[in-house]
């Protein structure tokens, strides 16, 4: 097992954007979409498009199981959602040194939360 969570590191270490998974807070049903991420050591950091009216996030505050999946190698874990604005801001300046200030004020119109993903 450990072996795959060091693949699935290696690969996200490698891609500018996985796919999540969470489960519907009213449909109960499994739902995915595209991400962009940030990867520091063992902590995957995400960063709702629409801050806190991000429809996953919604679904992470009513059941924090989510699933990663880069490009066929997949992790099942636990998101701690925050909304401290320090660190949301540091989530942001993560981002924005990954993607690109332009890009990331491109995109993201919520700078309310961010989602804490540990691989471990």
């Amino acid at each position: 097992m450990a072996k795959a969570k060091e693949t699935l590191k290696e690969r996200l270490a490698r891609y500018r954007q996985i796919s999540v998974s969470v489960i519907g807070r009213k449909s109960g049903q499994k739902s995915s979409r595209p991400v962009w991420f940030v990867l520091e050591g063992d902590t995957l950091y995400l960063l709702p498009v629409q801050g806190s009216k991000t429809q996953w996030y919604k679904n992470i505050l009513k059941n924090p199981a989510i699933e990663v999946d880069a490009r066929g190698m997949e992790g099942k874990f636990r998101a701690t959602p925050g909304t401290d604005a320090n660190a949301v801001k540091e989530v942001v300046e993560k981002f924005r040194e990954k993607y690109g200030a332009e890009d990331v004020k491109k995109y993201y119109s919520g700078f309310d939360v961010a989602v804490v993903v540990k691989l471990e």
